[in-house]
């Protein structure tokens, strides 16, 4: 089983490239419709001039909890010379399809799975050749990549079915799947002290515009539901109780129909 972390343990741990340190993580950009960590925004601090970086999963080799760093397969100067993307501003398709193609990464929007052709970031195939990757880029591609930070959506209001019950507090994330598994929401306003974890596959529809995170749940299944400690580690038992209290089958069963139903509609 994965561990499941909060994005806020995430922050400030050191990336460290094949021959040295290229920073430490500042925030994380996730796909707002499959809940999937694309890039971990990397601040060089006195390297770069400070400038930030995207690293993608797809270059993680291993996460040392331990000592507070993340190994990725990339060298310094490849990180130094990859194309810039300003994360100040959204991040378009053709930006993700310049980065890919740099890399040589196969590109996660075009096969039936969280990754593209798998549904874990570890587990790619051999990466495609530059050449194959920049003629790829002149497809057809959405402007949106639907692409936004842990760090701007925290604070959204979280509504329910029939009115607001808090707000995003911060993200669990799936270190394998560098998947969003749970949103935790603070419920502080409406129940005192306490919070709870909602699924992002119960999420309508977020609205940047209002700030505001829709979910299909009412506010009694909410009230009712197992709270959450984010001194206790989560465990299966805890996330079996959870899916049962809302009647719905959890990640880890429906992670294939979701993959098909995504690819369906063309994502």
């Amino acid at each position: 089983m994965s561990m499941l972390t909060s994005n806020r343990h995430l922050k400030n741990l050191v990336i460290r490239a094949t021959d040295g340190e290229i920073g430490t993580i500042d925030q994380l950009y996730f796909d707002d419709q499959i809940w999937a960590v694309r890039y971990l925004t990397v601040n060089t601090t006195n390297w770069l001039d400070g400038r930030k970086v995207l690293i993608s999963p797809l270059s993680i080799l291993q996460t040392d909890w331990n000592a507070g760093r993340i190994d990725v397969s990339l060298t310094r100067k490849q990180v130094e010379n990859a194309p810039g993307i300003d994360t100040h501003k959204p991040v378009s398709r053709q930006h993700e399809a310049e980065y890919f193609g740099y890399y040589g990464y196969p590109y996660y929007w075009d096969g039936p799975y969280m990754w593209g052709p798998s549904y874990f970031p570890t587990a790619q195939p051999p990466l495609m050749s530059r050449e194959n990757a920049l003629a790829d880029r002149i497809k057809t591609q959405s402007t949106d990549s639907h692409l936004r930070s842990t760090e701007a959506v925290s604070g959204y209001q979280i509504d329910a079915k029939d009115g607001e019950i808090g707000h995003v507090d911060c993200f669990l994330i799936d270190d394998e799947a560098w998947a969003i598994r749970y949103l935790e929401v603070a419920t502080k306003n409406w129940w005192p002290g306490k919070k709870v974890l909602l699924s992002p596959a119960w999420v309508e529809r977020v609205s940047w515009e209002e700030s505001k995170v829709f979910v299909a749940v009412t506010r009694e299944a909410i009230q009712t539901c197992p709270e959450y400690l984010d001194t206790v580690p989560i465990d299966r038992e805890y996330e079996n109780r959870l899916y049962f209290h809302y009647g719905r089958p959890p990640y880890w069963v429906e992670e294939v129909s979701h993959a098909a139903a995504y690819a369906a509609i063309g994502r």
